[in-house]
């Protein structure tokens, strides 16, 4: 019945999307609808949508899990992420839109020029592909746990046919239609999230009051840790890391830019990144209060919890908080899940469109055709991407997000800080080999530092590994 009941949610839920979708693309599916959705899009409309693309169900499913190891020091790195969201609102933006940007790597190509544009675009590509195919295999492994495996469907299987979905509602205009796509999504992922709490908080005998109580109260309920150097989780390391890591992810990441991109005006754009970014604060630390009513409630009623502590949530929604919070859970997962994958899937299409193919040149309706096909590959490559990570596991998606973030957007922050606050021109052949060298450095410095002194390197490598592509491309200046 449960699973039954979930497939049920799916194929509503999708039916939804497809008649949006349908609708949007009966006015326009050309070229500059699925790239920049004619620069039409309302600023709210963009702000609420990019709350479920970078929330994603891997957020949703890893947060609350964080609880049981790390207490609420999550935040620390949180409110960094609200600081890097000034920094994009008043010093990328405004760049992006003055250069009139379909990717915002044609920037290192007007700066620098070619090779530093496609290793730019590349690093992206990579970068890009990993981290958003690494949320959603989370969300396709749970749903396998929860349907699929009951009715003997293979893995793969299941993949595919959640790619298959997402490529349904949008290979006809893309992100003009993902905007209103993602609007939808956002508001049943924030529903679903208010709704599990109210449900576990009357299963624990908590009203409001006594929720919060019982959260603030908890021994879990430690946000701040300034003791502890060694420690990733020092305020430090934390704070500055979210700062880096919202510049590098959101700021030099055209997924989250495109949406931008599509605003009217760089003023729209702007009250976009802001209300945005600063709505990642409340919904963040819900989420980790929601991790200690679940730490609670199975502590209450003596269940066992997981091991991966990615599987706390999705076990306690779907076994043991009953009816409602299943359906809730379901509909959060899902929503959460098709709001990342479909702006990822229209932003990597954009950028192998635009920077490796240069369509802008090309006959409109042969550079349609492209796209079309561009966009099936980049699915596919999805679909590779997600049973690789499967074959290989983590206990926790996030992190492993995070860590691979840090060594492959760390090239992008060095080579785009040097075009901000430098004027040096570079030697451009060179620049690929000085990108590529920083991650390698880094890595060995990681390890080093393990080993002599039994430092344990966070997500600050991201730093490390910006600051030695800067210096590399300042070694590769040309003289003035």
């Amino acid at each position: 019945m449960t699973g039954t009941l979930i497939f049920v949610i799916i194929l509503f839920y999708f039916s939804i999307l497809l008649i949006i979708s349908h609708l949007i693309s009966r006015k326009s599916s050309d070229n500059d609808a699925f790239f920049l959705g004619n620069r039409k899009s309302p600023w709210i409309v963009v702000a609420i949508g990019m709350i479920g693309t970078s929330i994603s169900g891997v957020t949703f499913i890893s947060v609350p899990g964080m609880i049981r190891h790390i207490d609420m020091t999550y935040m620390q790195m949180v409110f960094g992420f609200f600081v890097g969201y000034l920094v994009i609102a008043f010093v990328l933006l405004p760049i992006y839109y003055k250069l009139k940007l379909t990717t915002i790597y044609e920037y290192l190509d007007k700066r620098f020029g070619f090779f530093s544009y496609k290793t730019g675009a590349s690093f992206f590509l990579l970068s890009r592909v990993i981290g958003s195919a690494a949320r959603l295999y989370l969300v396709a492994m749970i749903l396998q746990t929860l349907v699929f495996s009951k009715w003997n469907i293979p893995f793969p299987v299941t993949v595919i046919g959640i790619i298959l979905l997402i490529w349904g509602y949008t290979f006809r205009s893309g992100v003009k239609t993902i905007i209103w796509t993602d609007l939808l999504q956002t508001l049943c992922f924030l529903s679903a999230i208010i709704l599990i709490i109210w449900q576990v908080s009357s299963k624990m005998g908590h009203g409001f009051g006594g929720a919060v109580d019982f959260v603030t109260s908890s021994e879990h309920f430690r946000i701040f840790v300034f003791d502890d150097w060694g420690s990733k989780q020092h305020f430090l390391k934390q704070f500055l890391s979210g700062i880096f890591i919202t510049v590098v992810m959101s700021g030099l990441d055209q997924d989250i830019m495109q949406k931008n991109l599509t605003c009217k005006s760089l003023k729209e754009a702007r009250k976009n990144m802001l209300s945005y970014g600063f709505a990642f604060i409340p919904i963040n630390f819900i989420l980790l209060c929601l991790g200690i009513l679940l730490l609670g409630f199975a502590d209450q009623f003596h269940i066992a919890l997981p091991d991966v502590s990615d599987k706390i949530l999705p076990i306690l929604a779907t076994e043991y908080l009953g009816f409602p919070v299943l359906v809730f859970f379901t509909i959060g997962i899902i929503a959460a899940a098709f709001a990342s994958a479909d702006s990822a899937l229209a932003s990597l299409t954009t950028s192998v469109c635009v920077d490796l193919l240069d369509i802008k040149q090309k006959e409109a309706e042969k550079a349609k055709k492209i796209r079309l096909n561009v966009h099936f590959l980049v699915n596919i490559l999805f679909i590779i991407v997600i049973l690789a990570i499967n074959y290989i596991g983590s206990d926790s998606i996030i992190d492993a997000i995070y860590k691979v973030a840090s060594y492959t957007y760390g090239p992008l922050l060095g080579m785009f800080a040097f075009g901000l606050f430098t004027k040096w021109e570079v030697k451009d052949r060179l620049v690929p080999y000085a990108a590529v060298a920083a991650p390698i450095l880094c890595y060995v410095t990681e390890l080093l530092l393990l080993h002599f002194f039994s430092y344990k390197v966070g997500y600050e490598i991201l730093m490390m590994n910006g600051l030695l592509t800067f210096v590399g491309l300042w070694v590769l200046r040309r003289k003035m």
